[in-house]
């Protein structure tokens, strides 16, 4: 199907396009946190796709591709509209985890609001590794760089956000 879209097979594009929206739409969500925007992102994204799909050369996955696309479709569309990244629309259902007391969900709104004013690299780097579950290779192909780089990069997030790296969160001295 990617060959037929790189040959200008509309149908083929089509096809591809309606298997991988929501992949497109969820990335530029998580990576904004407004719906608007995330349409106005993956808007962009698919045009940037159509324009670009003969660029992709199968030497990694397709979706690491793409997720390479739709970031750099965010930062730029972010550069262009000078606009702030919000905390996720509905952040409380997002973080809602059941019988989650008020205080835990305080504490994961909070937690949220943290990582979306984490620096743009660090806060792509967990986006891509914890929220949608890519390995550091495939999160660095996605951000064109090197997988030691996603590495510092998650390391440098953990520690901002006060994250130990088995996930615990660490105590903090008042004082």
């Amino acid at each position: 199907m990617i060959r037929a879209a790189q040959a200008g097979d509309g149908r083929a594009f089509e096809s591809l396009l309606q298997e991988h929206y929501e992949i497109i739409f969820r990335m530029a969500f998580k990576w904004c946190g407004n719906r608007a925007d995330a349409e106005d992102i993956t808007q962009n994204a698919c045009i940037k796709l159509a324009r670009n799909i003969e660029t992709y050369k199968f030497e990694a996955a397709f979706t690491s591709w793409l997720y390479r696309l739709v970031i750099n479709t965010a930062i730029d569309w972010k550069r262009q509209n000078k606009t702030h990244i919000a905390l996720p629309e509905h952040a409380d259902d997002t973080i809602s985890t059941g019988d989650s007391s008020a205080e835990d969900k305080l504490q994961a709104r909070e937690m949220l609001a943290q990582v979306m004013a984490l620096p743009e690299k660090e806060k792509t780097a967990l986006l891509l590794v914890f929220s949608e579950g890519l390995t550091h290779a495939e999160a660095a192909f996605a951000m064109g760089c090197k997988e030691s780089t996603v590495s510092w990069y998650v390391h440098e997030a953990r520690k901002k956000l006060g994250v130990k790296d088995d996930g615990k969160k660490k105590e903090r001295r008042h004082g």
